[in-house]
């Protein structure tokens, strides 16, 4: 029997209706270009994104992606691949669980 996949509900602004959808969807292409860097070891471009995703989370009310973004920053600062691939796996997760709420 397949388990019923839990949904994160992420209470945001409604005044930021517009912006989430394109912000998660920018979040998607962080993974493919994480994952391109991460064939060519461009750790530099990888820290740069994880900083970024660690910096606007919180801003638009996802926390949980600022998480995510440090542990990719900091993955990255110590070139440790691994480390990075289990951050985009959070975050491909939490991108396929999160329900928005507009409260």
């Amino acid at each position: 029997m397949i388990k019923p996949v839990k949904k994160i509900i992420a209470h945001v602004d409604p005044d930021l209706s517009d912006l989430i959808p394109g912000y998660l969807k920018n979040r998607q292409k962080d993974i493919k270009t994480i994952n391109k860097a991460l064939k060519t070891s461009d750790f530099d471009k990888i820290r740069t994104l994880g900083h970024s995703m660690r910096g606007s989370g919180g801003s638009y009310g996802f926390m949980p992606i600022s998480k995510i973004g440090e542990t990719i920053e900091k993955a990255a600062r110590i070139k440790n691949p691994d480390q990075v691939k289990d951050g985009l796996a959070e975050l491909s997760d939490f991108l396929k669980r999160v329900t928005l709420v507009y409260d």
